[in-house]
């Protein structure tokens, strides 16, 4: 068994008290205070994640970006350089390896950042199709470490500590900076919904950013509170919503198939793909709708099951996202989950259960 993996903020984490558990090979923070006040700090003013156990790869040369818009279904090409760009990431029969945001730093070079639990694998995928094209790939995985500053109040903090672009900055922008705090790559994106920005740097410069985001009042925030941010702005979650078994098609991310740009892997079968599966947010007015929960329609029928389930702190009640047959969806929308011996009724949600405050 491989041992687990630190991030360069572990000892801070500690001295803080969190509590820690492995996640995708490396001892986490959960929570430090509680899930509650760390989602509502986010919410409505400004929270800090440790995400360094994600992945960055570099994609440099003449033809980085032909190779990442071949890579990925979604249209890369066509972004501005300084953009960034949320993908699924499949393979030739159109199923997902992983989902990633690609960064288009400048005409020749990209940051693509992947979920810890699959670097290896997506290293793996994307490595062994660069020799087509003009350019290199390059793990950095090691040399980075990642904050994830979210809420309303990130710009402002950032602008405090000096480490805001001066030039336009909107949402999913990404650009190097150079600042009296140190270099970094900037980014504003986020998994809560939320205004923020994710600010990639060396270890030691982000040990100290951490420690000045703290001091300007910003709450440290785990695991445990990013996934309820995510899942009540229903942003999906690889190995929940997404997997190895299903297409984009099929999860709700039609918007990121992209079918008349030039070729990407896997475009011949999503062009013919009909989709299998219908995603569902449905919340519980009692419980909580946990993962592998069966939903059954209005029959009590089996139809579909809850891949991510969480109570939710802004609305204080049980939030749930469903992988429904796409033919057993109800024309109804009436939904049951099945809560361990009993039958509840669900309401259905056509739209996220919050609206996030992203500029």
């Amino acid at each position: 068994m491989s041992e687990i993996k630190k991030t360069s903020l572990h000892q801070e984490h500690l001295e803080l008290k969190a509590k820690m558990a492995p996640f995708a090979g490396f001892d986490m923070p959960l929570q430090y205070s509680s899930v509650k006040e760390e989602s509502l700090a986010v919410r409505s003013s400004a929270g800090v994640f440790d995400v360094s156990h994600m992945g960055e790869f570099f994609v440099r040369g003449k033809e980085a970006i032909q190779f990442v818009d071949y890579l990925i279904p979604n249209d890369f090409i066509g972004a501005d350089i300084g953009k960034a760009v949320y993908s699924p990431l499949c393979r030739e029969d159109g199923t997902v390896i992983d989902d990633l945001i690609a960064y288009k730093l400048s005409e020749e070079e990209i940051l693509i950042c992947v979920n810890a639990a699959n670097i290896e694998k997506d290293w793996n995928w994307i490595n062994s199709h660069v020799e087509k094209f003009d350019c290199t790939l390059v793990n950095e995985s090691n040399d980075y470490s990642l904050l994830a500053l979210q809420g309303p109040k990130s710009e402002s903090i950032l602008k405090e500590l000096e480490i805001f672009p001066d030039q336009d900055f909107s949402y999913y922008s990404a650009r190097r900076i150079t600042s009296p705090k140190g270099s970094f790559i900037l980014a504003r994106t986020g998994y809560t919904g939320e205004d923020g920005f994710e600010v990639f740097g060396g270890h030691e410069d982000i040990k100290t950013l951490w420690s000045q985001l703290l001091s300007a009042g910003v709450t440290p925030c785990g695991l445990a509170s990013r996934d309820v941010l995510r899942l009540e702005v229903a942003y999906p979650l690889y190995g929940h919503e997404l997997n190895d078994t299903i297409t984009p098609l099929d999860a709700g991310l039609k918007w990121t198939v992209k079918l008349d740009k030039g070729d990407f892997i896997g475009k011949n079968t999503l062009s013919e793909y009909k989709p299998n599966y219908r995603l569902a947010k449905l919340s519980l007015d009692k419980g909580i709708p946990r993962e592998g929960y069966e939903v059954l329609n209005e029959q009590n029928e089996v139809i579909g099951k809850i891949t991510s389930g969480t109570m939710s702190v802004t609305l204080s009640k049980g939030i749930g996202i469903a992988l429904i047959e796409k033919d057993k969806f109800p024309k109804d929308k009436v939904f049951n989950i099945k809560v361990r011996a009993n039958i509840m009724p669900a309401n259905y949600h056509a739209k996220a259960f919050v609206v996030g405050g992203h500029k």
